[in-house]
């Protein structure tokens, strides 16, 4: 697929495939960097070329869900300046680009443990949750000081605390009531995992939310992940029998 015609190819020929929720871990950011002898920072900067793609890509084609993870809970044990690189980019992108995204009705959703992070970081955060938190157009979410055990430890202990409370009987926690405490509440299930950078591992991303999605690997870099790799997903993902524990003949059949 032309890159220019990308979308309309995908509309033409997918429209009624379209994943709803789609989850990508970026990765490889710092080995495309150093593979052209620049610093692991120019990588995430350029990552963020990417993001933008990405999230005009689902705009246009009607993804209702983005998650993207951009900085795990396991991610501070990296070298202090790529982790000072990466705090000084998140402050730009939530500076710069929160006004572009509120323009295009997106509703941009801060995911993670943010007490992690500066004083600045929250209040640039919590800024952009209520400017755009009334935008009806694609979610994106961003994953940040994100782990997917701890998504899952603090619905348990939500729960928890409502059955100490009094709030809720302990009979009465199971599938639905746990899912209504995890970050990604009221969002469609997700549909398709996308990683970027030739791993094959979900890396504690969105252990929860993962149990049923399509899972795509590529080898591309994130920094090289543009819409026409993006639709490359939706194919694979429109090429795949979701059968949800039923047999292929009952899925055919409607029963």
């Amino acid at each position: 697929m032309a890159k220019v015609d990308v979308v309309d190819q995908v509309l033409e020929h997918y429209s009624e495939s379209i994943p709803q929720h789609v989850g990508i871990i970026m990765d490889g950011n710092g080995r495309w960097a150093q593979q052209k002898g620049m610093p692991r920072v120019y990588g995430h900067k350029k990552g963020v070329d990417a993001v933008r793609e990405s999230v005009r890509f689902a705009r246009k084609v009607g993804i209702k869900s983005l998650t993207l993870f951009a900085f795990s809970s396991e991610n501070w044990k990296r070298p202090e300046d790529e982790v000072s690189g990466l705090m000084e980019l998140f402050m730009l992108v939530l500076t710069k680009e929160v006004k572009t995204l509120h323009k295009n009705n997106v509703r941009l959703n801060i995911i993670g443990d943010l007490s992690g992070f500066s004083d600045k970081i929250q209040e640039k955060v919590n800024a952009a949750h209520e400017l755009t938190m009334a935008n009806t157009g694609l979610v994106l979410n961003v994953a940040a000081n994100y782990g997917g055990r701890w998504d899952i430890v603090q619905s348990a202990k939500q729960l928890a605390q409502q059955v100490k409370s009094g709030e809720l009987d302990i009979d009465d926690i199971n599938e639905e009531r746990f899912d209504t405490q995890t970050s990604l509440f009221g969002q469609p299930d997700l549909d398709l995992l996308i990683r970027t950078g030739g791993e094959y591992r979900v890396s504690n991303f969105l252990l929860w939310q993962l149990a049923y999605a399509e899972l795509h690997f590529t080898p591309i870099f994130w920094p090289e992940f543009d819409a026409h790799r993006f639709a490359q997903a939706v194919e694979a993902f429109a090429g795949t029998e979701r059968r949800f524990g039923l047999t292929g003949e009952q899925i055919k059949s409607g029963s």
